[in-house]
């Protein structure tokens, strides 16, 4: 995980505090514009950028491009060909990756006041007819965070390539494992838009910098039960090369998903609450491990004497496996119906009504207050 120093990066205010323009704001055809902010992360993405700009610049009431020490010099790049109060440039003195990019865009939107904040990657690989659709429901407020899912579609999956097809579809599920979004696919898409409520609730200081950010999202969303909504869009690949080192991800990911998972369970089901699942859990895995070594151990004691291994003793290793395994799954379907279905937006908007409404005051606030841990 980064460290905290890195958290306050320097950053180029060239283009002056951003005021944000009411939703009404039309462009040259008199369309209005969308009222989000767009968040564009840039390392080495210097030949895509100006396409990306140019495809959400008319949509859109903010840009903000945020350089990670490019070596390429994107930020320059986009301060030259881009000369526009709408399109501020970001810089970081060090590389922090896509996460701490991200990061330094939410904290800038979130300063100049924008109420939805979407998150573009710089390759071109994110098509903006489908930003009307991405916010949809943060606008109708029906989620606090959406993403996109290139898995609804059969079709949208010819261009995946096939590597990247399995290793997203077990991401996929060790994804849910952590963050308990059962019904979310996709974990890695990098198309999301988030409201401001979800937004300020997050420890922007302790999340992943780095190619792990899009899984801990999810994880930290769920710490404070936000809703989350996938959107369906198709998969966009041409020729740009990922810097994403595959060596790296497969000593990293796994070390850093047991520990989301680990602190997901504490937080849900023994800090916050003891219930039924809480129960299964810790019943559970005990027996599958002593069942699992149990055999084992008179297996390999089996063949090295020769001797048969008695009914008993091989029912007394698989019973609590049996009954561990029943245990877990019953735990797992708990788990996935107990999923966060008010929206933290509606959430604020009752902590806000006048004291003693139908559905507000003490108790709106109360609730409020309950989604606020942050691990």
């Amino acid at each position: 995980m980064a460290n905290p120093t890195e958290t306050a990066p320097a950053l180029d205010n060239s283009a002056g505090p951003v005021e944000p323009a009411a939703p009404s704001c039309n462009h040259a055809d008199g369309q209005a514009r969308l009222p989000v902010a767009v968040v564009i992360p840039c390392y080495k993405v210097r030949s895509q950028i100006a396409a990306v700009i140019t495809g959400i610049l008319d949509r859109v009431l903010q840009i903000y491009v945020v350089d990670d020490r490019c070596p390429e010099q994107t930020g320059r790049f986009v301060q030259q060909h881009f000369a526009n109060p709408r399109v501020a440039v970001l810089f970081h003195e060090g590389n922090q990756g896509v996460g701490g990019a991200v990061i330094t865009g939410y904290r800038r939107a979130l300063l100049d006041g924008y109420d939805i904040v979407v998150k573009m990657d710089g390759d071109n690989q994110m098509d903006p007819a489908y930003l009307p659709a991405l916010i949809a429901p943060l606008l109708a407020g029906t989620a606090d965070y959406t993403k996109g899912n290139r898995f609804f579609e059969l079709y949208s999956l010819t261009g995946m390539p096939l590597t990247r097809l399995i290793g997203n579809a077990g991401l996929s599920f060790v994804n849910k494992l952590a963050s308990g979004y059962w019904d979310i696919m996709d974990p890695t898409n990098g198309y999301t838009a988030i409201h401001r409520v979800a937004l300020s609730l997050l420890p922007l200081d302790r999340m992943e910098r780095r190619y792990f950010f899009e899984s801990d999202m999810l994880f930290r969303l769920s710490t404070v039960r936000a809703v989350i909504r996938d959107v369906p869009m198709p998969a966009i690949y041409r020729n740009e090369r990922s810097n994403l080192k595959v060596a790296q991800v497969l000593l990293d990911f796994p070390r850093l998903f047991m520990s989301r998972i680990g602190k997901r369970f504490f937080y849900t089901y023994l800090l916050r609450d003891f219930n039924i699942g809480s129960l299964e859990t810790l019943v559970g895995i005990p027996l599958v491990l002593f069942g699992a070594a149990f055999g084992a151990l008179h297996w390999i004691q089996s063949v090295r004497t020769g001797q048969f291994t008695s009914t008993g003793t091989v029912m007394i290793a698989v019973l609590p496996i049996v009954i561990g395994v029943q245990l877990l799954l019953s735990a797992i379907g708990f788990d996935m119906a107990n999923r966060p279905d008010l929206p933290l937006q509606r959430l604020d908007s009752l902590a806000r009504m006048p004291h003693g409404s139908a559905s507000g005051g003490r108790d709106g606030r109360a609730a409020r207050a309950g989604r606020t841990g942050k691990p």
